[in-house]
């Protein structure tokens, strides 16, 4: 069996609700990047000995979050010894509106991956083009796209979005187990 870590920002608990659905799909270990944009040396042990990392952040102004940015910039020590070379890989991030700019999330999580040397998995839940319920419903392939009110609290998360992040989770961690 894989070895899945969801290594995750969250400023309003929003992107973790996301993440717990995305872990418990993947079977996988959650890893927190701190206020501060930080990991502990257990944490990144925890993501170095993962088959799979799937990556989560908020959308904030059409980018990920300044930690998870400070994160992919420290992950650079891993790129320069091919830590992370052939490692699966996947991604998930949630804004206020419905689209928020959120594909410039995912596309930030692609490049990191690619300049890992990882392998990324998209999903393949079909969109039903219901726009309040249902997998997918924000119709996207490369990730998860999760979406509540910018006053709404992480309860409030679509169930649909929650189910699609469960689904994805599952699927990044049969890819790896795969190729494991």
């Amino acid at each position: 069996m894989a070895k899945t870590a969801v290594v995750f920002h969250s400023g309003y608990g929003h992107t973790a609700r996301v993440a717990e659905f995305v872990a418990k799909g993947a079977g996988a270990d959650l890893v927190a990047i701190d206020a501060d944009g930080n990991l502990t040396d257990a944490q990144w042990a925890t993501l170095d000995a993962a088959d799979a990392i799937i990556m989560g952040s908020p959308t904030y102004m059409g980018m990920v979050s300044w930690q998870f940015k400070k994160f992919a910039d420290a992950s650079s020590k891993k790129w320069f010894t091919l830590g992370w070379k052939n490692k699966v890989a996947g991604g998930f991030t949630c804004s206020a509106s419905m689209s928020g700019d959120k594909l410039s999330t995912l596309q930030y999580f692609v490049t990191l991956a690619m300049q890992q040397g990882m392998i990324w998995v998209g999903q393949t839940e079909t969109n039903e083009y219901k726009i309040t319920e249902g997998l997918n419903r924000i119709g996207s392939f490369t990730g998860v796209m999760a979406q509540a009110g910018a006053m709404a609290p992480a309860s409030e998360i679509a169930q649909g979005d929650l189910d699609t992040a469960l689904a994805y989770g599952k699927r990044v961690a049969e890819v790896a187990a795969k190729l494991a």
